[in-house]
Formats: C-alpha cells, structure tokens, sequence
C-alpha cells in the first residue's frame, strides 16, 4: 500500500543477526516485486559481541531481564539510533495483537523516539483482514506463517504454535507472560 502510494518510500528492517532463512526469502521478494530497496538496520557488532562473551549466546533463555537486554542491543538500539534521521515512521503493530498495543492509536508521537509521529494504519485490522489483503493483492509474506508460525521474531527466540495457543505463545515461548514485547513499542530500561 506504501509504495502504491509513495514509489521513493523508505522502507527498513532490522536484522538481529538470528534471523530465519525464510525472514531473508521475504525481504527478497518484496524488493524484487515492488522494486524497494530495502534498508536493513544491524546492531552495533561491539555490543553484539560484548553481550555474548558476557552472557552467552543464548542468554535470552536465562531471564527476562536477559532476553531485554539482548532484546535491547539486537533491535531497540538499532531503532533508536535510526529514527532520529527520520521525521516519523510507519509500523504495522495492531490492537489485537497484544495487550500493551491494545491502546495504540493510528497517528501517535513517539515520545520513546524524540517524539516523532509514529503511524500505526493497520491499527485497526484483524488478523483476517490483513491474510485477505495479502491474499487478494498477492503480497509476499513469510512461509513460516504456513507453518504455524502466527508470530515472527528471532529464529532462537519463535516457534511455531499449536491449537488453541495465543498467537504471541510462539514468541519467547519460555516465559509464560501473556504479554510478550520485544521493547520496540515500550520501554524496559535496560542497562547492559
């Protein structure tokens, strides 16, 4: 809809650095279908590789406050230091998909991000809403979808869910909160 709109749009992703092959498969796709050229935000690779000799590979499985912080340097802070170049952004987080979203506007100041508007257009969408646009207007989506997967983040870090499970219970699926972020919508004050 964005590049319908707007050919020259910006269009960024972060990449963690423990992505699925199938999360690099979409970003392909979009950019071959609708000609964007997509810029991909990493993590500063000194952090990265100071939180693993620190904490381990997988420390997100020690604790929350180990999965923020990893969190935290994998994507907040790509975010952060990203945004300020930006006079706002264009997300797709909607109100049923968690309850700390649950109040999210269409048009929001991003005080978490120098108070930039933040744009939420999907806001309002179902789940079913968005797999008709996809469906109708054959948009590329993530094949992990067709696998279970309602939900996507870290490939270490989402799993596919089973029957009756909340779509998030993929997402840090260790922990038993109900309300699962990655601190991309809040803030968690993480120090590392």
């Amino acid at each position: 809809m964005f590049l319908k709109i707007n050919q020259k749009a910006r269009v960024f992703t972060l990449d963690t650095g423990r992505l699925n092959e199938e999360t690099y498969e979409v970003m392909d796709a979009i950019s071959s279908k609708y000609g964007a050229k997509i810029e991909i935000l990493f993590p500063d690779k000194n952090e990265v590789e100071d939180m693993v000799r620190e904490h381990g590979p997988n420390l997100f499985y020690k604790g929350k406050d180990s999965r923020f912080l990893c969190c935290d340097i994998r994507k907040v802070r790509p975010l952060k230091n990203y945004l300020p170049n930006l006079d706002g952004w264009i997300t797709s987080i909607r109100k049923d998909q968690t309850q700390n979203r649950a109040e999210a506007k269409k048009f929001e100041i991003d005080e978490l991000h120098g108070g930039i508007l933040k744009i939420n257009p999907l806001v309002d969408w179902s789940s079913k809403e968005v797999w008709e646009y996809i469906k109708e207007n054959k948009v590329p989506y993530n094949k992990l979808h067709d696998m279970g997967y309602p939900s996507i983040g870290c490939a270490p870090c989402t799993r596919a869910i089973k029957g009756g499970e909340d779509p998030r219970a993929g997402r840090w699926w260790w922990e038993n909160d109900s309300d699962k972020e990655c601190g991309l919508h809040v803030s968690h004050n993480v120090n590392p």
